[in-house]
This record gives C-alpha cells, sequence and structure tokens, in this order.
C-alpha cells in the first residue's frame, strides 16, 4: 500500500501546474482507497485498520485541498476532492454499521 505513495511523489514531480500535482495526489488516494474491501471485514483489528485507512485518508485529502485555499482552487479540483470525502463518510458508516449490528467477530 505504501509503494503506491511514492509513485505519486514521483508523478507529481512530472505535473506541469499545482492543480496537476494535486489532481494526481488524489488520483493516488482514490487508488489507495480502492483496495479497501469493506465486505472482508471479520474481526474489530480489521474495522480498526480500515477506520484509521479512512481517517487518514480523509486528513490527506483535507491537506492537499487546504493548499489551494488561499489561491483560486480548480473547480476539478475541489469536485474531486469532494468527492473523495463523500465515498469516505460512507465508507466510514458502513463499516462502523458493521461494529454497531455486531458483524464484526472478536
Amino acid at each position: 500500500m505504501f509503494s503506491a505513495f511514492s509513485s505519486i511523489d514521483y508523478h507529481s514531480i512530472k505535473a506541469g501546474t499545482p492543480v496537476d500535482t494535486a489532481v494526481r495526489r488524489l488520483d493516488g488516494i482514490g487508488h489507495v482507497l480502492s483496495d479497501l474491501d469493506i465486505s472482508g471485514i471479520q474481526t474489530l483489528d480489521d474495522v480498526n485498520r480500515t477506520l484509521w485507512t479512512l481517517d487518514a485518508a480523509n486528513k490527506c485529502v483535507r491537506a492537499v485541498l487546504a493548499e489551494f485555499r488561499t489561491q483560486a482552487a480548480a473547480e476539478q479540483l475541489v469536485r474531486k476532492s469532494r468527492c473523495l470525502i463523500d465515498l469516505i463518510e460512507r465508507a466510514r458508516d458502513q463499516v462502523v454499521s458493521f461494529q454497531v449490528r455486531g458483524t464484526v467477530l472478536s
């Protein structure tokens, strides 16, 4: 999972503008999240690991977006960030609901 982040930095260097760099970073975060298998959660450790990953991804998306608060952020960047944050929140709600319903084995 962490090797995906090192390749993101390499590709970011080749990006033409700061917005291009940010879009590539968001794409990388989305790529990492696409590897999560919420339906495969079996244990409390799986829940904790998934929640940690979702929380970390959420912070990363917000950090990328925060770089553009003082600049006129490209609409594409804002849209992509909001989409990722919404997906993260929905996935987080699913994981928590597994835990509340007792679906997760201890």
